[in-house]
């Protein structure tokens, strides 16, 4: 049996037992009623959280903030699993978000590492995106300079020191993202 067989094999025996089987970022494909499949495909915007460890809790807060307001924010230690190729994971979770989201602090600002490597990709891929699209979400959680390559480019959010303005600011901009522009319940 060839892989592509027996991937279909185990999602058909998944949904033989009523099990919904969630294809990460797309939707959910689970059993219809009267027979056969249903597909539906994933609504709410996708979008990516960059922060560096040291600002774990503002990030988690934003992440659950984001969630409420009706989007699916990507947090790497909650999606990530053991064994799993980490840097190709995440460079897959940034190119099917609809919105990137910088976290930016002096923490952030002056480390070194994967946080940089993460806003040089999602750069890239706003490179790739029509002119006048949102991808790169700037957010400060504190006074901080704005890198100079994004300040002369893209328009930041402050967090500070009025979070709930912040955020629906942020969720604002997720909605030009993904093109949402009457439905109130999205990031609202």
């Amino acid at each position: 049996m060839n892989p592509q067989d027996r991937i279909l094999e185990v999602l058909r025996r998944c949904l033989e037992i009523g099990q919904t089987v969630e294809i990460d970022g797309l939707g959910t494909l689970r059993a219809a009623p009267g027979g056969g499949y249903e597909f539906r495909p994933e609504s709410r915007p996708q979008v990516f959280i960059a922060y560096v460890e040291e600002d774990l809790a503002f990030a988690r807060r934003l992440c659950d903030d984001l969630a409420v307001a009706g989007c699916t924010p990507w947090l790497d230690k909650d999606q990530l699993v053991a064994g799993q190729n980490w840097p190709r994971a995440i460079e897959r979770a940034i190119d099917i978000s609809d919105a990137f989201v910088a976290c930016l602090s002096k923490r952030s600002l002056a480390k070194r590492g994967q946080f940089q490597s993460e806003l040089r990709y999602a750069l890239d891929c706003a490179r790739r995106r029509p002119l006048e699209s949102v991808f790169l979400v700037p957010v400060r959680f504190e006074e901080c300079p704005v890198p100079r390559r994004i300040a002369e480019q893209v328009q930041y959010v402050d967090l500070f020191p009025d979070w709930k303005r912040g955020v629906r600011q942020v969720a604002r901009a997720i909605r030009k993202a993904t093109g949402e522009k009457a439905r109130p319940e999205l990031c609202a």
